[in-house]
């Protein structure tokens, strides 16, 4: 799982800040062909995109919102990780959009803040983030992400260009990989697809509302992916997914992957971008066989 230990370990051996903006810089080249387009498989498709709020039970949840710019296409909603709403989330979501989605990005620390708190991973590590966020994330549980997935879902649905004949995806990073998991299980009706990539707290023994327990609830299929030093620490936990999995009559692709925990992110210390392409492939091929 993500530590604040961790995290200054990686900042110290591993990337500095002009490295993160390197990558960051690279990253939105890769994804986006020029402003307002992303790059798809054969060409390019334009794309608008805006900073987005709206009310929810808990308050004024705010994001960014990117689809293709002309026919429909099925949403995505995407939790980010600890850092939040930021650059490297927008380039991700536009790559996303580029392959025929409408990707909401969340703020999830919205009850006490609105919009992009840290500029980028570097900034989250330099600027205390651990400290700064941890009373923003006492107020995640189930219930309170089970209310914030109903009122997104619900907002998806009524946007322009989003396809409402076709399931929703979700995917979440870090700690919202529960999410994910929560979102599938509180909207099954609309919820397809559910992505977990490095996500932690999956498994909580002796809680009927673990996002494995919570299996039986989904009419999604699943990708966990699992950080390498993640499943070293917890190494049961992706035994006791597949058995949740297989109880439930879930379709999950459960597979642990050569990188660290974060290494999916674009401004993570830990990116690695062999094993993120790969689990890239993965997301695409889950939303492809169910949106």
């Amino acid at each position: 799982m993500c530590d604040e230990a961790n995290l200054k370990q990686w900042a110290r051996e591993r990337i500095s800040r002009r490295q993160f903006g390197v990558l960051a810089g690279a990253a939105t080249i890769a994804a986006c062909g020029s402003s307002g387009q992303s790059n798809a498989e054969d060409g390019l498709i334009e794309l608008t995109e805006s900073g987005v709020t709206f009310e929810t039970a808990d308050g004024t949840m705010d994001g960014f919102f990117v689809r293709p710019a002309s026919g429909l296409a099925p949403g995505v909603i995407m939790w980010p990780d600890i850092a939040g709403l930021r650059e490297a989330k927008r380039s991700m979501a536009r790559r996303l959009a580029g392959e025929g989605y409408a990707v909401f990005v969340a703020n999830p620390y919205y009850r006490d803040v609105a919009g992009e708190q840290f500029a980028d991973f570097a900034a989250f590590i330099d600027e205390g983030g651990f400290q700064k966020v941890g009373p923003w994330r006492e107020k995640f549980t189930a219930e309170t992400v089970t209310r914030d997935a109903r009122s997104v879902v619900a907002w998806i649905d009524a946007q322009d260009g989003v396809d409402t004949a076709r399931g929703i995806g979700t995917q979440g990073y870090c700690m919202t990989g529960s999410f994910a998991l929560w979102t599938a299980a509180a909207v099954p009706e609309r919820v397809k697809a559910a992505a977990s990539f490095h996500g932690g707290g999956l498994v909580r023994a002796d809680d009927p509302l673990s996002p494995h327990a919570v299996m039986g609830k989904m009419q999604a299929e699943l990708l966990i992916a699992i950080a390498q030093n993640d499943d070293a620490k917890a190494p049961d936990d992706k035994t006791a997914l597949r058995e949740a999995a297989d109880a439930a009559g879930r379709t999950a692709d459960i597979k642990v992957y050569g990188g660290d925990h974060g290494w999916t992110v674009l401004d993570s210390p830990s990116y690695a971008e062999g094993p993120a392409e790969e689990a890239w492939a993965a997301l695409l091929a889950l939303y492809k066989r169910t949106l």
